[in-house]
């Protein structure tokens, strides 16, 4: 059986899910008390990124609407590993596919890009950057 952390390696696994909200606070108390989630705050700059833990395990993110993105719903999103998110984002338009943002580098995480499915359903892929030693 895989560990938790071989979902960052493995290609086409589902490896971090994320919530972009209007009200990160009001999220984290709501997931909080529901599921018993535990966060850690980051700063990222723009705003604060809230990891997710569950038994000690970081399994997702709450963050703030970015600026550039007002008037979105909040909503989940779905992170899958690819080995090149450069690559996913030629195949996917290859096969009918959109970009809907990047793919960009997310500083110590790795690279990602924002995609949509010709049915219309957007998801993420993530090609993760080895652990700094």
């Amino acid at each position: 059986m895989k560990s938790y952390e071989d979902v960052y390696k493995t290609a086409g696994a589902f490896s971090w899910t994320e919530l972009m909200t209007a009200d990160p606070k009001a999220a984290q108390e709501f997931y909080g008390r529901l599921f018993g989630w535990k966060f850690d705050t980051m700063n990222m700059g723009q705003g604060d990124y809230h990891v997710v833990k569950t038994d000690g395990t970081a399994v997702g993110g709450i963050m703030g609407i970015p600026p550039e993105s007002q008037g979105m719903p909040t909503a989940w999103s779905a992170y899958v590993t690819v080995a090149d998110a450069d690559a996913a984002v030629e195949k996917c338009k290859s096969l009918g596919g959109k970009v809907c943002a990047g793919p960009m580098d997310v500083p110590n995480v790795g690279r990602f890009a924002v995609l949509q499915d010709p049915q219309g359903a957007v998801f993420n892929v993530m090609a993760y950057s080895p652990p700094a030693n």
